[in-house]
């Protein structure tokens, strides 16, 4: 007996919850849509993940998932048959016109919110963590910063939760908007909550200067935040843990009990499967709806994987001002595919192919549901703070590294971070790791904070109060998988030449 999820009234085709054969008889768990009013024989086998088609489907037909379109049929496709690469293709285009229709603002969640325990700063901000960061302005000192934190994190002991270095490749031969980008991003790092100081390493001859950085820093937060210049110092390992030793003391904090509202939450997925825009995706997006229907702030991003889904978001738009903005980060991102001669649909990744999805339509109407079911109250650039409560749309691209990095330095002080594959990275702030099936969990306990595919079995209820139960443990301290792993990295959106 294979099974699937519950499936929308309009669906053509359902997602496998389990591995199953041809002539397996298929059931539908959960309310049967109009489609399913009778056995189905299964024409192929089918992994778990992939889809199988409720209806036939003539070559040209819509192919609908989430109730709507997530391609067209390239061939007859049969009721049982295994719909994929081979009979199904994306139907997206390039940049599009699009008209502001506002959908009814959606009731969000009233119940009690929980508390945490946060570290709250003398700017009423709240942190999940109480480290020193490391932040190299340049690549050249990238190994120098990582022996300045390790030194110094030897000598600390319970001054602070830990000191970290952040490094990257870039600072030196960008030019404008490039370099402005990576300046951008350094500085959010800077003004970051969770760090409770900074020290910021550079060269001296790199393009991105030292001085530079630190007035892109807001002034209210420089005070935390020490320089060094590497080609001016005598021995720039044993001043720059020097430097850290005293931040670390000067940032002695404690924990405090916080409303949920205290907290900026930023969502992300990667390494997506078939499952994930049944389980983990939409179970996140209910976090989503807790923490903005508690008064706190939601940041999501990776703007090329709401491709074949961006109307859905344009349509909660909270003002005629916030849809243009979507519009314009959508297309902005369209043109900067087709003026690289790619297409604007090349995702999935392989990895996404083989955990069932197919094209980027229906990746990305899974990917969505991250962002709960709020109104779009902001959308800001690259590199800049969510300073709004609610639902804020970031500028970044998909890619898990570059776009977490770009959640942490809009001032997100934990990520969920949804995955059907599987990945050990980690990234400045707590990333709380939700696999979309049992199985991944089970293999990867390592990786993994927390098991979304149990909603199959015991429904969205009980695993909603349990992610928020643990959401709640990390903001207060519990360290995630990736924290006990060490694996603390960053990437920075390189866009521009290089000299």
């Amino acid at each position: 007996m294979a099974r699937v999820w519950k499936v929308a009234p309009t669906d053509t085709v359902a997602t496998m919850l389990d591995d199953a054969r041809a002539g397996d008889t298929l059931t539908v768990d959960g309310a049967a849509g109009a489609a399913i009013g009778r056995a189905i024989t299964l024409a192929d086998d089918i992994a778990r993940g992939h889809k199988v088609a409720l209806l036939p489907m003539g070559i040209g037909a819509p192919v609908l998932k989430y109730g709507s379109p997530i391609g067209h049929a390239t061939a007859a496709i049969r009721p049982g048959a295994h719909v994929h690469s081979h009979n199904l293709s994306t139907a997206l285009d390039a940049t599009l016109d699009y008209r502001y229709a506002p959908a009814p603002a959606a009731t969000l969640p009233q119940a009690e919110p929980p508390t945490f325990m946060g570290y709250r700063r003398a700017d009423g901000r709240v942190a999940t963590r109480n480290e020193i960061w490391v932040l190299p302005t340049v690549g050249c000192v990238a190994r120098t910063a990582q022996r300045i934190a390790a030194g110094a994190a030897a000598q600390v002991g319970d001054a602070v939760d830990g000191v970290h270095a952040f490094t990257h490749p870039h600072g030196c031969s960008q030019l404008g908007d490039d370099l402005g980008g990576t300046r951008a991003i350094l500085a959010g790092l800077a003004s970051h909550p969770n760090a409770g100081g900074v020290l910021i390493v550079g060269l001296g001859c790199e393009e991105n200067q030292v001085a530079a950085l630190l007035d892109a820093v807001p002034a209210a937060h420089r005070g935390r935040v020490r320089t060094l210049t590497a080609q001016l110092s005598a021995d720039e390992v044993e001043e720059g843990i020097a430097a850290v030793v005293a931040l670390a003391e000067a940032a002695r904090a404690d924990r405090s009990p916080c409303p949920l509202s205290d907290l900026v939450l930023g969502v992300k997925c990667g390494g997506s499967d078939g499952l994930s825009g049944l389980t983990a995706n939409p179970l996140v997006g209910q976090m989503s709806d807790r923490v903005v229907g508690a008064g706190g702030r939601v940041v999501f991003t990776e703007i090329p994987e709401i491709f074949g889904a961006e109307q859905t978001l344009m349509d909660r738009a909270a003002a005629s001002q916030v849809f243009d903005r979507i519009v314009g980060v959508v297309n902005g991102f369209k043109r900067y595919f087709l003026d690289h001669g790619e297409p604007v649909s090349e995702n999935p990744s392989p990895g996404n192919v083989a955990g069932g999805i197919t094209t980027l339509e229906e990746k990305s109407l899974g990917a969505v549901q991250k962002a709960g079911r709020a109104r779009v109250g902001a959308v800001i650039d690259y590199g800049e703070e969510a300073t709004q409560t609610g639902l804020t749309l970031l500028e970044a691209p998909g890619n898990d590294a570059v776009s977490s990095t770009a959640l942490a330095a809009a001032g997100a002080t934990a990520i969920l971070f949804t995955t059907g594959r599987g990945t050990p990275l980690g990234f400045p702030v707590p990333t709380i790791k939700i696999a979309s099936n049992s199985d991944l969990a089970a293999r990867k306990p390592g990786w993994v904070d927390f098991d979304a595919g149990a909603v199959l079995d015991t429904g969205f209820d009980a695993a909603s109060e349990a992610l928020l139960a643990r959401i709640v443990a990390v903001a207060s301290g519990e360290a995630t998988a990736a924290e006990r792993n060490g694996e603390r990295e960053i990437a920075i959106w390189k866009r521009g030449v290089t000299l």
